[in-house]
């Protein structure tokens, strides 16, 4: 009997180099001692697999040769190495993609070296039926959630969960005002993470479906970013006083600073998570927060403390992360991957893996 696992044979783009192998079946007498054996269930997909597939000029980084791609994923132990303690077979779980940080801080915060020689790029990944992953590399998924549902928390989850939450005293908080930026994963996360504490969301979007689609999940007031350029004075008119937002959840970069400082309060923040917006958009406007003082805050998923609470979080606020309306098999990657590509989707591209019998 065999499993299936993708891998990628170079850096020339999904179609060329992600190839679909056989794999044996891991019984788990093989593991090493921090070693654990993890069936999986379910698998999600991010912007930066696709960077790592199609690495042009080395934007990426190098891949370990035949790396089993993808970082996101849930699934069920099924064996553990003999110094593990805190899981046991039978346990569900979802991946963290760092698991190379020091276990001896659970406050650590990775930087772009540590997600670098992450899973799905130096380490083996989540799109196959079994993975063998150090025990750092994996918590306990929250038990409200299918393995659908919790694939999609590794990296947008967790991203989201760090902007929202992460920096101590300014946490947001019921009546706070935040904006999102589009409808991907993390942005759809952070979405439900704010409204589930009580906050007031504004959303951008440039289609009208979608529109419809972010309203039904609780954003209070939604503002087509291609009909009006200036969105960012709109979020702020929106605002009691006209005061600003509390936060900007800044998936764009460069290209959307300028409307974020716009929307955003004095003293309020402006998280960077994403690099989805052009790059010739000029000089960076950070002499801006100079006329309206802000923080500007740079994150990058998150610490494994930051990922117990947003299990815990999402355990006791009873939130269901959403995904796309398409949800694809393990023999789909191809077409998952072009679908996440071609921006056709809403919130995350998750695959959903059919267990071996």
């Amino acid at each position: 009997m065999t499993n299936k696992k993708w891998i990628l044979t170079g850096q020339d783009g999904y179609d060329v180099s992600l190839q679909l192998v056989d794999s044996e079946i891991t019984t788990g007498t093989e593991l090493g001692p921090d070693d654990v054996l993890v069936q999986l269930h379910a698998a999600s997909l991010n912007y930066r697999d696709l960077v790592i597939a199609k690495s042009e000029g080395g934007a990426a980084g190098s891949i370990t040769p035949n790396v089993v791609p993808g970082s996101d994923g849930a699934g069920t132990v099924v064996a553990v190495g003999s110094s593990v303690k805190s899981l046991s077979p039978g346990d569900k779980v979802v991946t963290y993609l760092a698991p190379s940080i020091p276990a001896s801080d659970e406050t650590t915060l990775p930087g772009f070296a540590d997600i670098a020689s992450g899973l799905g790029q130096k380490l083996h990944g989540t799109l196959a039926n079994q993975m063998i992953i150090n025990q750092h590399g994996i918590i306990r998924a929250p038990s409200n959630l299918t393995p659908v549902q919790a694939a999609t928390l590794t990296c947008s989850g967790l991203t989201a969960w760090n902007a929202l939450f992460g920096l101590t005293g300014r946490e947001i908080k019921k009546g706070d005002w935040v904006v999102i930026q589009g409808t991907g994963g993390v942005s759809i996360a952070a979405l439900q993470f704010a409204v589930a504490v009580g906050a007031n969301v504004i959303a951008t979007t440039s289609s009208e479906d979608k529109a419809q689609r972010l309203k039904e999940l609780g954003a209070k007031h939604v503002i087509n970013y291609k009909e009006t350029e200036d969105w960012g004075d709109v979020a702020r008119g929106y605002t009691p006083d006209k005061k600003g937002v509390d936060m900007v959840v800044d998936v764009a970069g460069n290209s959307s600073l300028t409307q974020s400082l716009a929307a955003v309060r004095t003293d309020g923040i402006i998280v960077l998570i994403g690099l989805l917006g052009k790059f010739d958009t000029g000089a960076i406007p950070m002499m801006s927060a100079l006329w309206r003082p802000c923080i500007v805050r740079g994150v990058l998923l998150g610490s494994r403390k930051q990922y117990r609470d947003l299990v815990k979080f999402v355990e006791e606020k009873g939130v269901v992360p959403v995904v796309d309306d398409v949800v694809f098999g393990l023999e789909e990657v191809k077409e998952a991957y072009r679908r996440l590509e071609e921006q056709k989707h809403f919130s995350k591209v998750v695959i959903k893996i059919a267990i071996e019998e």
